[in-house]
């Protein structure tokens, strides 16, 4: 009796771990192809895509639940490679998305005019803007993706972009 009970306890774990491996597998080979797709992307983490940054929206991509059309920043280009990569039909962005800039540009403040309400800090997904409250704001180019999200919540319009330096 005891040998039944322990020969089906065996037969069952062995059940187990095999209707698991296919899901192990499945879910390892997801998650590198996210990983290749969020290679791709051009990681401004700007939500243009309609994601809350570039790692969603390659989930989403890997997924089937976004197109590979959707990332202005990273352009055609992206766009073409992601559809190499997945073995699709190459598609130009999408102009719903936005715009792709011609060049890449980076976010500007007009240091006299920031009256340093710390507004874009919050705003910046990259953390490339520094300050502190009721102090003037300065962003650091180096880090920049370009995203624009510090833009709409400046108070006293004093941001811009400005093209890149090379």
């Amino acid at each position: 009796m005891l040998a039944a009970i322990l020969l089906t306890a065996v037969l069952a774990a062995l059940l187990a771990i095999v209707m698991l491996l296919p899901t192990a597998a499945s879910t390892t080979s997801e998650a590198r192809l996210i990983e290749r797709i969020n290679d791709l992307l051009p990681q401004t983490q700007c939500g243009r895509c309609t994601f809350k940054g570039c790692k969603p929206y390659a989930t989403a991509v890997a997924r089937g639940e976004a197109d590979i059309n959707q990332c202005p920043p990273g352009g055609d280009a992206t766009a073409a490679e992601l559809a190499t990569l997945l073995r699709r039909e190459p598609k130009r962005v999408d102009p719903k998305f936005g715009i792709m800039p011609l060049r890449a540009e980076v976010a500007w403040i007009d240091e006299p005019a920031c009256i340093g309400c710390t507004k874009c800090i919050q705003a910046c997904p990259v953390d490339a803007i520094v300050g502190a409250s009721k102090f003037m704001h300065t962003v650091i180019a180096a880090q920049c993706t370009g995203c624009e999200l510090c833009i709409p919540p400046c108070p006293v319009d004093c941001i811009e972009m400005r093209p890149a330096a090379d």
